[in-house]
């Protein structure tokens, strides 16, 4: 009997701590042990409710101004900065800069003057915002900071003959350069594709040597060696000028109708970009010159065709977008400030560069601001960019 009972427990233990789901399995035959019936499986718990709250809106509480503010870049000249500058930020919440023109003062020189600049920063101005702070440091003609601890920086013509990774280690020593002066963003490098034959009749890139090459390959493995080494130095890269000025005869900052004929969406020179997306650019500058295999109705940077499907869905690049200089290209200079910045920002683009005349800044910013506030469907067009535009700033400056 002692030995039933032991056996009894036995099956009544293993029953209890099988799987609820499994099928009962029948005890000892009557023959040798009673039968055993299978425990009742307990109901399962209710899931208690999530405490956990959704992420808070990066824009809650800020006003239209302040967040048109966010997606404008106003130049500060590196000779003199001009009252402007400064007013673009205490009056109209301007929250970024680009160092115009050049010096030649070296490192501590230029953290003095950004310091001095970005010290507008204050919850009236940026909403308490942090700016990026831009420059062109491509190298060869185009290298605005020099001086004490500054390194001469070959052109880009030079740069490709170099091993990528050596360029890499290169582009990591400028970059921190940059950052120790109190640049966080360089609008390099360029991604052009220029062909060989025509490269000395390419005013805006070939002729300057602004050109990693003339081939695919050496464009895309010298250009990325680049943006890793300043992504590694903290300071982000813009690549440009997408989708390309390596097919055209002239300047868009001294010509007006410039027009590509020959690039596609599906060409190399777009490709080129797509490779720079893929090596880690954290922005993509967008050219003023017409491409009318892609748009012949509008600049790259005033196109939605240019820039929704050309930037977001060829490339796949979802960051910020920014525009080339729209305040003194000869290019755009038919149309209005207000109406360059509107139309870049409609199409697309998160930031507007007005670099070169800071004088026309304000009267951008209210026809940008004035919009917003009349137009729904534009307003969450500058939400979406000034989102980004705070992402790019948590991701880059914490």
């Amino acid at each position: 009997m002692v030995a039933v009972l032991a056996l009894s427990a036995a099956v009544a233990t293993w029953a209890a701590v099988r799987h609820p789901s499994a099928p009962p399995t029948a005890g000892p035959t009557a023959s040798s042990t009673p039968t055993v019936s299978p425990t009742q499986a307990s109901p399962t718990p209710t899931p208690a409710p999530s405490t956990s709250s959704p992420p808070a809106d990066p824009l809650a509480g800020w006003s239209v101004e302040e967040k048109v503010g966010q997606l404008f870049v106003v130049g500060l000249d590196l000779g003199a900065g001009k009252p402007v500058s400064t007013q673009a930020v205490t009056g109209d919440h301007v929250g970024n800069v680009f160092l115009h023109g050049r010096s030649t003062a070296g490192v501590a020189a230029v953290h003095a003057q950004v310091a001095a600049f970005t010290a507008l920063v204050s919850r009236a101005t940026t909403h308490g915002e942090p700016m990026l702070v831009a420059v062109d440091q491509e190298g060869g003609k185009v290298q605005s900071l020099s001086g004490p601890g500054f390194s001469t920086i070959p052109a880009a013509t030079v740069q490709a003959t170099v091993a990528p990774d050596q360029l890499r280690e290169q582009a990591a020593a400028w970059g921190r350069q940059l950052a120790a002066a109190g640049v966080n963003w360089n609008l390099a490098p360029v991604m052009d594709l220029v062909p060989a034959s025509s490269a000395a009749q390419n005013p805006p890139v070939g002729a300057l040597q602004r050109n990693y090459g003339t081939t695919v390959a050496s464009v895309t493995t010298h250009a990325g060696a680049f943006i890793g080494g300043m992504s590694s130095a903290g300071v982000a890269t813009a690549i440009k000028h997408f989708p390309g000025l390596g097919y055209v005869t002239a300047n868009t900052d001294a010509t007006a109708g410039v027009t590509d004929t020959v690039t596609g969406f599906d060409s190399a020179a777009v490709g080129v970009f797509r490779a720079g997306v893929e090596a880690g650019a954290g922005t993509v500058l967008m050219s003023t010159a017409v491409y009318s295999r892609m748009d012949p109705t509008a600049p790259a940077a005033f196109s939605s065709k240019v820039v929704q499907h050309g930037v977001r869905e060829v490339l796949g690049f979802q960051g910020v977008v920014v525009t080339d200089d729209l305040s003194g290209a000869t290019q755009v200079a038919a149309w209005s400030p207000g109406d360059r910045a509107i139309d870049a920002i409609a199409a697309g683009c998160d930031m507007v560069l007005f670099s070169k005349d800071p004088t026309v800044v304000h009267a951008a910013v209210a026809a940008v601001v004035a919009k917003a506030k009349a137009d729904p469907a534009f307003a969450a067009r500058v939400d979406e960019s000034a989102r980004r535009v705070l992402a790019l700033k948590a991701q880059l400056l914490g």
